[in-house]
């Protein structure tokens, strides 16, 4: 992959918007300088729908918007007539809550954008903000795709690794995208980006916004262990190491990407 390098040029430091999924992990994500956060559920699928308990206590909480998953299962991002009347009712609900957006996606069998379907969905979630999530990765087409997506109005932004299995991977797309929407929709980069190669992507172009987890591990506060159990799959972490975001990492990672637009 060839990519050239931007010209420093002082426009204003990306706002971060940081995955979260528990109430812990977005108050340090609010602390760390977070811009919003994307509230989900079970990240261990690459996050779906949140319970209204979470929505609520995280809206308590936080002061910063909170940009709500609607993602009924993991896995694939074509659903069935009830799977699609679960996303209706819970972004109805994400809004009756309060919530400042919502995010999802939803393609058809050939991996294109289920225009008709979004757009309903859209128009459900009207006046929150949209964004279309990372089932845009997944599509046959991604330059087509991009063009359907800013066809059905108001939808804020698309989260994307550039098609590939991380942000750096697939930096070529990403570019090439951020060229063709131009004003029309935010590209957000998201997968992969940590402290190690945020420099790299920023290098290459500005980017309104970018998406992270800046996760940690924290140790359980249980006194009492019982390490032959697990409550998951075996490979998942222990269930006395709790995933949470870490405010440092947020940190760090925006300090660097002030340094490209002073």
């Amino acid at each position: 992959m060839t990519v050239k390098l931007r010209l420093n040029m002082s426009k204003p430091t990306p706002k971060f918007e940081v995955c979260v999924d528990s109430v812990i992990s977005a108050m340090h994500a609010e602390n760390g300088g977070a811009s919003r956060i994307e509230l989900c559920d079970n990240l261990i699928e690459g996050g779906t729908t949140p319970s209204s308990g979470m929505i609520s206590m995280v809206l308590k909480r936080l002061k910063i918007p909170v940009m709500v998953m609607i993602r009924p299962r993991g896995g694939d991002f074509c659903y069935s007539e009830e799977e699609f009347e679960v996303m209706c009712l819970d972004i109805q609900h994400a809004k009756i809550l309060g919530a400042y957006g919502v995010v999802f996606g939803i393609l058809k069998p050939d991996s294109r954008v289920d225009v008709e379907r979004v757009t309903k969905l859209v128009e459900i979630a009207s006046p929150m903000k949209v964004t279309f999530h990372r089932a845009f990765d997944m599509t046959n087409d991604p330059f087509k795709a991009l063009n359907d997506i800013i066809s059905i109005g108001n939808i804020q932004r698309i989260l994307t690794s550039g098609c590939d299995s991380t942000v750096l991977e697939g930096l070529e797309i990403i570019l090439k995208l951020v060229k063709q929407a131009q004003d029309q929709i935010i590209i957000m980069p998201g997968g992969g980006i940590r402290e190690s190669n945020i420099s790299r992507i920023l290098a290459t172009t500005y980017l309104q916004e970018m998406h992270v987890s800046a996760s940690t591990t924290m140790p359980s506060t249980m006194i009492h262990k019982t390490s032959n159990i697990h409550m998951g799959k075996a490979f998942y972490n222990s269930e006395y190491l709790i995933n949470a975001v870490s405010g440092e990492r947020l940190m760090k990672m925006i300090d660097i990407a002030s340094g490209f637009t002073e």
